[in-house]
């Protein structure tokens, strides 16, 4: 199964064209703006000194090569003289302080030169694979071969240092992330070293030979260092991590036919989505270690939830659609991208959330901050963190958006997300029209791909759909043969607002429902509903009515509800005889990537049911 580049998609119209649109005018130079004020670019010339403002730090590089993978998704379609000019001055940054042997990183030259490859904890290998991804994404977008050149003298140093001498001082990662970077510098270049380094990386990771002190230690599940990976079996430690691991392992999976990573890979990712993934695609429940924790334990107020994960998840789950093309995949991919990963960034795309918590409740929040170690989740976004991972995250995730759409084996063509979209086939093409995810019509046209199948995803939501062609249904994919080499076909996906109740392990949502429709979650805030949500009961059998939030310009469900009656809610004794005085209310529902947007309230996924 090979994956349709998003270079061979055009996202033409629609929600998702939108949101492309603004990452391009808007996101990626507000990025761009806040890492030059914080001196992530200028770092790049090694040359702090103490005295200095802005002293640099061990993930800084990391940051500025994925916005410089973002620029290059950007120019691939969109080119741009300034942008490029950007781009290559950063290039020149790199090309002037890189060592004699190759190496290159702004915080080690700056500060501890002396250090290199002695800290597992410090980053080098997670920033030298971003750099290596945003080289592949620049040439490849520009034909342009110094930036690609520069860091394959990186890599090379690399694997002569841990693979061939093993001299460093330690022998996989901290923080993963080459792995998969070297598997696409491997299909970039051909050459088999990139591959066998990213093998020796993976093979080595929990083993025996691999262990040390620190990955004997606790530190070894929280880096997934605690067992050998085709052992691993439920996802361990931090989120961000594990699935940049898990997503290396699918690709070493697919490229090698190893039987045993794909094994690992399956149970992997059937553990995060039975058990360990919030309804918005989040994952990573805890702000300790940023980490997964145990079977259903997804604390609300209390979720992590990290944009990175979000995007990590989805990288993970888009890998596996190639491995094996089953629906729930692409279903994982669907929710977060709605959902956990577009929440990440403002409405207008100048700010963002590092984490996403599913309730925010702003009375116990100030109680919190009573309490000196409490763990308080931002209430309004930011336009830069001191770890400012999430931003370029975002921002090469959405430039890149078309590599989710659709991909091909050697007789079928698979369309795995639904938006307008042109997409090359080989010498044919596909085209989508449809007003998803509002509506569930999609129009497919494919021109030139007689002989071949379609196989049209029907998302695990749906329980309604039809298709005016005849098809069969195949691991959540409906298949249809395309007899001419002008054929249409129209799938019908009923996409109406949906209630859902979480498995009864989930203790944080015992009673309680969320609303969503198709694949957009929604929330409730307080600004919209008078602020209290705790006395709120939404009533399960009252049709949902769809209108337009005017303020915030997105959907909103409005649905007849109850609330505790005030005077039997404020006031009076702390405790007191049950009651049942509610009093009718509307509740009114807008897209959780929407929530905070507007000023500071109380928001909540999961509403208790009446």
């Amino acid at each position: 199964m090979k994956r349709i580049p998003f270079s061979d998609v055009e996202i033409t119209g629609g929600f998702w064209k939108t949101v492309q649109d603004r990452n391009r005018d808007v996101t990626l130079e507000c990025v761009r703006r806040q890492f030059e004020l914080t001196g992530r670019f200028d770092a790049l010339r090694c040359d702090w000194r103490e005295g200095m403002p802005n002293k640099p730090h061990i993930f800084w590089d990391s940051d500025v090569a994925k916005w410089a993978e973002s620029a290059a998704y950007v120019l691939k379609k969109h080119p741009d003289e300034a942008l490029e000019r950007r781009v290559e001055d950063m290039i020149d940054r790199i090309e002037q302080n890189q060592r004699p042997d190759g190496y290159f990183n702004s915080c080690y030259q700056s500060l501890e030169p002396g250090n290199r490859f002695t800290n597992r904890w410090n980053h080098e290998l997670y920033c030298a694979g971003h750099w290596t991804e945003a080289a592949i994404a620049y040439y490849e977008a520009t034909g342009k071969r110094r930036f690609l050149d520069l860091i394959c003298r990186y890599i090379d140093l690399i694997d002569r240092v841990f693979r061939v001498e093993q001299s460093a001082s330690f022998l996989t990662p901290g923080h993963e992330e080459i792995e998969l970077a070297l598997l696409k510098l491997y299909v970039c270049t051909g050459e088999e070293k990139y591959r066998d380094l990213s093998l020796f990386f993976l093979n080595e990771r929990g083993t025996e030979n691999g262990k040390d002190e620190e990955t004997a230690s606790p530190a070894g599940m929280y880096m997934q260092a605690h067992l050998p990976v085709r052992e691993q079996k439920t996802a361990e430690g931090h989120s961000v991590r594990a699935c940049y691991l898990y997503s290396a392992m699918a690709d070493a999976a697919r490229l090698t036919g190893d039987v045993k990573l794909r094994e690992a890979c399956e149970a992997l990712f059937d553990n995060i989505y039975e058990r360990r993934m919030y309804i918005t695609g989040g994952i990573g429940s805890s702000h300790d270690g940023e980490r997964f924790t145990g079977d259903y334990d997804l604390p609300n107020a209390d979720a992590y939830a990290e944009t990175c994960a979000a995007i990590s998840l989805a990288m993970f789950a888009s890998r596996m659609s190639l491995l094996s093309p089953e629906g729930k995949y692409a279903d994982v991919v669907e929710r977060a991208l709605y959902n956990g990963i577009l929440s990440g960034v403002s409405l207008d795309g100048t700010s963002f959330f590092y984490t996403n918590p599913l309730e925010i409740d702003l009375g116990t929040r100030r109680a919190n901050a009573c309490r000196e170690h409490a763990y308080r989740p931002l209430t309004h976004r930011v336009e830069v963190f001191g770890c400012s991972c999430c931003p370029p995250n975002v921002t090469r995730f959405f430039a890149s958006l078309g590599d989710l759409v659709c991909s091909r084996s050697a007789d079928t063509v698979f369309v795995h997300q639904y938006m307008p979209s042109t997409v090359r086939v080989g010498d044919g093409t596909l085209c989508m029209q449809t007003n998803y995810p509002d509506d569930g019509t999609v129009r497919v046209t494919a021109k030139g791909l007689k002989g071949q199948k379609l196989a049209l995803r029907v998302p695990a939501w749906c329980r309604e759909y039809k298709l005016d062609s005849e098809a069969s249904m195949q691991n959540g994919y409906l298949l249809t043969d395309v007899p001419s080499d002008d054929f249409s076909c129209t799938l019908t996906l009923s996409v109406k607002p949906v209630f859902y109740e979480a498995s009864p392990l989930v203790a944080a949502d015992a009673g309680k429902v969320a609303l969503a429709k198709g694949p957009v979650v929604y929330c409730l805030e307080g600004l919209d509903n008078d602020g209290d949500l705790h006395g709120l009961c939404v009533d399960l059998f009252e049709p949902v009515e769809e209108s337009a939030n005017e303020e915030l310009h997105v959907p909103m469900l409005t649905v007849k509800g109850w609330k505790k009656h005030a005077c039997a809610c404020c006031g009076g004794p702390l405790y007191r005889p049950a009651s049942g005085d509610y009093r009718p209310a509307r509740l009114r529902f807008i897209p959780y990537y929407a929530f905070a947007n507007r000023a500071e309230t109380d928001m909540t996924v999961w509403v208790t049911k009446f």
